[in-house]
């Protein structure tokens, strides 16, 4: 599958998510975004951001966005060159403190309804529980620190070949027109 990463989209899910729970912990925040990117994958053929998910010890973590996260943290490789510290703080090491909402313009209704139902299904999830959910067959499928293929999540979210193949003509159609 051919997925490209949206930066806009990322940080608008990410305050979506984090105006919207209690807890706001990068791991819950990041699981919430896992398990709606999986759903609208499997409702609307694409994933929200398109991140790419690496198979951490705690389970799926958004590559960019983690990165992003420690650019404002002060630990990234990279400098917040980008202005996200006006979006959101990192507070003890790991809680996000959104300083705006999420732009609506930026997410679709149909990403926004993926975001709400997995807000509804897991923020209330203890660490343990959402980390236990959120080890599927496709996290266990790759090896630890590696990046989850995005066709593995596509079958998690009960994707078979046949969708995927459909899939992945539309993307190569999108991709021609534009």
């Amino acid at each position: 599958m051919d997925v490209q990463f949206d930066k806009t989209k990322a940080l608008n899910a990410l305050l979506y998510v984090a105006n919207r729970i209690r807890r706001k912990d990068f791991h819950k925040i990041f699981k919430i975004i896992y398990f709606a990117e999986r759903q609208h994958l499997a409702d609307w053929g694409k994933p929200i951001t398109g991140d790419i998910y690496i198979a951490m010890e705690a389970g799926p973590v958004p590559s960019r966005m983690y990165d992003m996260l420690k650019m404002v943290r002060g630990d990234s490789y990279l400098p917040d060159t980008e202005g996200l510290g006006n979006y959101f703080q990192v507070e003890d090491w790991m809680y996000v403190r959104p300083l705006v909402d999420a732009d609506l313009n930026k997410l679709s209704r149909n990403e926004q309804e993926a975001l709400d139902d997995s807000i509804r299904k897991y923020s209330q999830l203890s660490y343990d529980e959402i980390k236990e959910k959120s080890h599927d067959v496709a996290w266990r499928s790759t090896a630890r620190d590696y990046s989850i293929k995005w066709e593995d999540i596509a079958r998690e979210a009960g994707l078979d070949s046949a969708d995927m193949e459909c899939i992945n003509e539309h993307s190569a159609l999108e991709a021609a027109l534009n």
